[in-house]
């Protein structure tokens, strides 16, 4: 995955660059338009926010019948650093009728069309779900649940060798071992443990926490129907291939399944090189323990349906954490023959944290909650290599019955104050959203920090944190700097190149929908040296297939989308 091969970049976040709609193969810097909105749709009962540029004196709004049933002036413009661009905001919160709209701006020609809907979010919802799906190794993707995605199996992996960095006595290099199933990580075809350990925790979150919600969504795989939740079906996809990435001689953990180059441009059974698990890790052990160990317990209500599956990861997770005590500081280093992604991480007391709360909620052994304190760290807006706040939402989906000395830790207030800090700044951002930092997969930090507001609003109903996640959604669908709606397949301004191998390889026009690229940042520009890029870190971004630093896919990614956009849903939709 490239955009694990260089070091992410936080730098402050910037301003507005105001685009219009573009057509396949161009860039974002074609246009310029005056307004910048959710191009999908507004939830009926919902927060309206749109945002003019500081020319634009009156927003008004016609229904369908060419009737005015809204105008207001915008607010006083705004600047957003270091952009050199200022925005007015436009709250029309008060519309509450379903129907579609045309924005007429004072001064300006242009007009644009927006939606107000009472279920604004359920197509959404289920395309980033399905977007798993539609990335899955070993198995054909068939036409009735892809129709024109449809494509052949692609990485079987049943014969995959253990590489030099991973052998030993028992296992000696050239051993070969099978490893199927899971979800392609990215733009490439590779599958990494430290990165689908947050993807599929994060999708455990959502289906523990909107539980009766995901209980009825269906997306049309071939599990649909089998008496499982869909999402609970798509990411056993994945876990059964996580746990198959376990050494059973002694508990250790692959750090990555991969052949030795990125395959190129081409579909997925069509790359045929030879695939390796490579080197173990404390960070995948730890990753591997923490998931392992979620699983456990968060799967325990079909433990009927699923027999046996339970009680494997509680053993495979305490295994792996065993591995980790007897091997905590053996970092992963590439291979000099490996030049795929690295997920190298030289500080684990995140994955530490994480993977302790999970064993002590699992089997409430002081051995764990030892570490727990210990590790004890504020937290942070999730990455892959940050993932302290995983375990914030383990414990305290469990805190009530957490004895006194982890409360004291500080756990709910903390997390309270990380979420009550990001309301704050989205309050008070000239775009509404708390997004201070553009780093490499920025719009997953937007996402993520949407997914943070949703689990605080579920702790104290706080409409402020409910509110701030729906703008942070608005941002994702092109109330953004770059005018672009991020999510493959919807929106009026929409993005077609993705960085995604299938993508390019299938000859149709349009991506594959429900993934969320990238996003802005300032993290390379080497990727496609002859494209115009801004340097400002928040609309630094091109529509581009070779541009892996803005416009890769990744599952980590699709994660905190499928939760926010689940989780809005389960909460608005009357």
């Amino acid at each position: 995955m490239y955009h694990t091969l260089k070091s992410l970049f936080f730098i402050l976040l910037f301003s507005l660059l105001f685009m219009a709609c573009q057509e396949p193969g161009t860039t974002n810097n074609a246009h310029k338009s005056s307004l910048l909105y959710n191009q999908y749709a507004y939830f009926e009962e919902g927060p309206k926010l749109a945002l003019v540029a500081a020319e634009v004196d009156l927003f008004v709004l016609l229904d369908d019948r060419g009737k005015e049933v809204f105008r207001a002036v915008p607010e006083p413009a705004q600047y957003w650093a270091a952009s050199g661009d200022s925005v007015r905001k436009v709250d029309f919160s008060d519309l509450r009728e379903t129907g579609n709209y045309t924005v007429v701006l004072q001064g300006s020609d242009e007009r644009h069309q927006l939606a107000v809907n009472a279920d604004a979010y359920r197509a959404l919802s289920k395309s980033a779900l399905k977007a798993f799906y539609l990335n899955r190794t070993s198995i054909p993707i068939a036409e009735e649940y892809a129709g024109p995605w449809a494509r052949p199996a692609g990485h079987p992996d049943t014969l995959v060798y253990v590489h030099a960095s991973a052998a030993d006595d028992l296992r000696p290099e050239g051993t070969v071992i099978s490893s199927p199933l899971g979800w392609y990580d990215a733009g490439d075809y590779n599958k990494y443990v430290v990165n689908s350990g947050i993807t599929t925790y994060t999708l455990l979150r959502a289906l523990e926490d909107q539980r009766s919600y995901y209980d009825e969504l269906e997306v049309n795989i071939p599990e649909s129907g089998s008496g499982l939740p869909d999402l609970l079906s798509e990411l056993l996809f994945n876990l059964r291939w996580v746990l198959s990435m376990q050494d059973p001689n002694d508990g250790g953990v692959y750090h990555k399944l991969t052949t030795q180059q990125f395959e190129g441009f081409v579909m997925p059974h069509e790359a045929t090189n030879p695939r390796y698990v490579v080197a173990k890790s404390t960070a995948a052990a730890l990753n591997y323990a923490a998931l392992s160990a979620a699983a456990a317990r968060m799967l325990e209500p079909w433990s009927e349906q699923l027999p046996g599956l339970t009680d494997s990861c509680r053993v495979a997770a305490e295994e792996a954490w065993q591995w980790a005590l007897a091997h905590p500081e053996l970092y992963y280093q590439q291979p000099a023959d490996i030049a795929t992604g690295a997920y190298g991480d030289d500080n684990l007391s995140d994955e530490w944290f994480w993977a302790a709360a999970e064993l002590y909620l699992l089997n409430g052994s002081d051995a764990y909650k030892e570490v727990l304190m210990q590790k004890y760290a504020q937290p942070q807006v999730p990455s892959w290599n940050q993932v302290e706040t995983l375990g914030f939402y383990s414990l305290l989906s469990r805190y009530d019955e957490l004895p006194d000395e982890l409360r004291e830790l500080g756990v709910r207030r903390d997390f309270l104050d990380l979420a009550a800090r990001l309301a704050l700044v989205s309050e008070q951002s000239p775009y509404g959203v708390s997004i201070q930092n553009f780093v490499w997969g920025s719009n997953s930090q937007v996402a993520n920090e949407g997914m943070i507001k949703l689990f605080a609003h579920a702790l104290t109903g706080r409409p402020q944190y409910l509110n701030s996640a729906v703008s942070d959604l608005d941002y994702i669908l092109g109330r953004n700097a770059t005018g672009f709606c991020f999510i493959t397949g919807f929106g009026t301004k929409r993005i077609f190149n993705i960085h995604h191998r299938p993508a390019a390889a299938d000859g149709i026009d349009d991506p594959i929908p429900g993934f969320l690229a990238g996003g802005p940042n300032l993290a390379t520009f080497e990727d496609c040296p002859d494209a115009e890029r801004s340097t400002y870190p928040a609309k630094s971004y091109v529509d581009l297939e070779c541009s892996y630093s803005t416009n890769e896919i990744a599952i980590n990614w699709n994660a905190p989308l499928v939760y926010l956009l689940g989780g809005l849903d389960a909460r608005m939709t009357r």
